[in-house]
């Protein structure tokens, strides 16, 4: 029917305008990077400031910079035609990338980045600029509220003699257990407990008992301790 395109037609029409992507004007893209680059790093600082995991890794927070930049590229030189936009897919398409992300909130920063990258190569800044605005704010409350309750791992070794007493000391806190290894007479108990913050004091007592070796304790927060 009349005033009806097939996908044939849009392929011959992106086709026939592939000189249009240098219409992009200088200042367009000088605005887009430099933009870009204003939110990679509001990103940065606030990775910085929110990070409580393990090891911090100056690198990787320099990466959502880049990745903020980089993407706003890609998207302001496919976005006017979509021949360059199929032959980008297939190209990102075929890229493996083999970096271990250990805490799941770096994916959510990583894809912070990207989206930022996105709206911007598409001209969308107010969705770039008050959007992360508002997962700023949220991130940074988060990640300073103080929880009710801290999870922590309790690691003992103890020979048979203190097995008693120590029963009786972690009678006394909400534990579950999660490991026992023993070896001849020498026991090493892990237990996951939940504690008031800096309420540790039965560390001591532990420790205190006769045939207790050694008493650890650290934080745990899912699949590793920090």
């Amino acid at each position: 029917m009349e005033g009806q395109f097939n996908f044939n037609d849009i392929l011959k029409n992106s086709v026939l305008k592939l000189d249009s992507f240098g219409n992009v004007s200088i200042m367009t893209i000088l605005i887009g990077i430099v933009c870009s680059t204003l939110l990679g790093l509001f990103i940065y600082f606030v990775y910085l400031k929110t990070f409580k995991s393990v090891v911090y890794s100056n690198n990787f927070n320099v990466t959502l910079v880049l990745m903020t930049m980089i993407t706003s590229l890609v998207i302001m030189t496919i976005s006017t035609n979509i021949v360059l936009s199929l032959g980008m897919v297939g190209a990102l398409s075929i890229v493996r990338f083999r970096t271990a992300i250990k805490d799941p909130l770096d994916i959510v920063f990583m894809f912070w980045a990207i989206t930022c990258g996105i709206a911007i190569g598409a001209g969308v800044y107010t969705v770039a600029i008050f959007g992360s605005l508002f997962v700023a704010i949220v991130v940074y409350v988060l990640s300073k509220k103080k929880w009710k309750h801290v999870t922590y791992l309790l690691v003992v070794h103890y020979d048979e003699q203190a097995n008693d007493l120590i029963k009786e000391q972690l009678n006394k806190l909400n534990y579950s257990l999660k490991s026992k290894i023993v070896r001849k007479q020498r026991t090493e108990l892990t237990v996951k407990i939940k504690l008031k913050v800096d309420n540790t004091s039965f560390v001591h007592k532990l420790a205190s008992i006769d045939g207790v070796g050694d008493v650890s304790l650290v934080q745990y927060s899912g699949d590793y301790a920090s």
